[in-house]
């Protein structure tokens, strides 16, 4: 078997062959193993061409069978002769022995010496011990004698092969899709051990010990900032109804002082707190309160976009005369009983002007007009302006942008809030995916309105293919749409589980 891929073998391989490659190259591509009970050798040879891995696979062996040590005719007839000599010679002296061992088994019937039956007892095991070697000697000389010399001949030629062993496709496409299901799946693991952000109402609770107030589902971009105040828009959505949960709950948690002025603020930008302040203070109008939403946010102003009035003049013109008229400036919205003060001209020290005793006096004054008060202010952690107003006002909600806002950010914008004296009244949690946090299943609901605003019909919830197929749709057109049925009535779509949040 090592004689296969041996120089001599190989390079003569080559040279018959013509083969430009060194027999080197070719024993990389060959091997060769006895084949299980038997006297046959199996030679492999692996090549990129069937053809030529039958050729070579043939032109080996007979290499082989060339370069085998095989005897002449007249060698293996003297070796014949002298195999059956001493066949001869061992069967006589076997046979010898065997009659020696009769003579001595029969005299020692007529012994009485015990001596001389002993002696007789060793000369039989001495024989018997003699006679084994011989016929051990006898048998190995027979098969000698039957098996011959080793010729080495062709026993099967070789085969043109009509599958390749490499590449296997089907097998290399079902472990590579392993393989990427695998990395895929620990990626997602990896990343969800690592992902430190605050995801839904328990990591809340673990995080800030406090318990979430209100929890805002994630909802598509949207293209007008007006579209956000959803309350209004969309009063019987359930983004609507979330706002109105969250209301509730503030109440509660102010219960034995309730709260006439409220901060929004958040531990970072863009986690959705004017949306918040604004859908909020809907609510709060609809309930029947008289409301006012103040923009407190100095630096980057955004509330009165939103209800879009002017920003001409506003807060910072009321903290600069000595006798402000809050409800000359605050602008009515189109949502009875809800108005905005927006922020007015951005002043060069916003934190100064809002720690100055006007703005105490502003905020006083505020509550003689108003019966509730929503103040929208910068994030916490971003600059002083948040702490500034937390110590005025008291009572703050924070609200955290679910799977964005960072555990160690959230918890530092708790504790700036718990230092400036305020109460935490509790996390407003923005933005949750239901989907991956198990807080929600999609539905959909059609509602049908005449021209008085009366619902007329509910279709509901699809399941399966068809639902896929209109969230997809509602992906790409926007969360909500408006047509005119065969009828002539407005029919408003809305997605119950998702809802427009904008930028602040």
């Amino acid at each position: 078997v090592q004689m296969v891929g041996r120089e001599p073998v190989l390079q003569a391989v080559v040279d018959t062959l013509k083969l430009p490659i060194s027999w080197e190259t070719l024993k990389t591509q060959v091997s060769a193993g006895p084949i299980a009970g038997t006297q046959l050798i199996e030679i492999r040879v692996v090549d990129t061409n069937p053809q030529r891995a039958k050729v070579l696979a043939d032109e080996i062996a007979h290499q082989l069978i060339l370069q085998s040590p095989t005897p002449s005719g007249a060698q293996e007839d003297q070796r014949r002769q002298f195999i059956n000599s001493q066949l001869t010679d061992l069967e006589k002296q076997i046979d010898q022995a065997k009659s020696d061992i009769e003579e001595l088994q029969k005299s020692i019937a007529n012994e009485v010496s015990a001596r001389r039956i002993q002696d007789i007892q060793n000369q039989i095991a001495a024989r018997q011990t003699q006679l084994n070697i011989w016929q051990t000697n006898y048998s190995s000389l027979l098969t000698v004698a039957k098996g011959g010399a080793n010729y080495l001949s062709v026993f099967e030629p070789a085969s043109v092969p009509t599958t390749p062993i490499s590449p296997k496709t089907e097998l290399n496409m079902l472990l590579a899709a392993s393989i990427g299901l695998l990395l895929a799946v620990g990626a997602a693991f990896l990343m969800e051990y690592m992902d430190d952000t605050i995801k839904d109402p328990d990591d809340v609770q673990r995080v800030l010990k406090t318990s979430a107030l209100g929890v805002i589902a994630r909802i598509h971009p949207i293209i007008h900032s007006g579209d956000a105040v959803i309350a209004a828009t969309h009063p019987k959505a359930s983004i609507s109804e979330a706002y109105r949960v969250l209301r509730t709950n503030i109440q509660f948690a102010a219960l034995g002082n309730p709260a006439t002025s409220l901060l929004i603020t958040s531990a970072g930008p863009q986690e959705g707190k004017t949306t918040t302040v604004a859908n909020l203070g809907v609510t709060i109008a609809q309930a029947g309160k008289r409301t006012l939403l103040v923009d407190t946010d100095l630096r980057r102003p955004s509330l009165h976009k939103l209800f879009s009035v002017p920003n001409k003049h506003g807060l910072t013109n009321l903290l600069l005369v000595e006798q402000p008229d809050v409800a000359a400036v605050a602008q009515p919205t189109a949502v009875p009983n809800l108005f905005v003060l927006p922020s007015g001209p951005q002043p060069p020290n916003p934190a100064e002007l809002l720690a100055s005793k006007r703005m105490d006096a502003l905020i006083s004054l505020c509550k003689e007009h108003f019966e509730a008060i929503l103040y929208d202010s910068p994030p916490v952690l971003a600059v002083a302006d948040a702490s500034i107003l937390a110590a005025k006002i008291h009572e703050v909600v924070l609200v955290v942008d679910a799977g964005r806002t960072r555990s160690d950010v959230a918890r530092r914008a708790k504790e700036t809030l718990d230092n400036s004296g305020a109460k935490f009244l509790g996390v407003a949690l923005n933005r949750l995916s239901l989907r991956s946090s198990g807080y929600g299943y999609y539905y959909y609901y059609y509602y049908y309105y005449s021209s008085d605003g009366d619902q007329r019909k509910r279709k509901k919830p699809q399941k399966g293919f068809a639902a896929w197929l209109r969230r997809t749709r509602r992906h790409i057109m926007g969360p909500s749409s408006t047509r005119a049925d065969n009828n002539g009535h407005e029919q408003v779509e809305v997605e119950t589980i998702e809802s427009p949040v904008v930028d602040e």
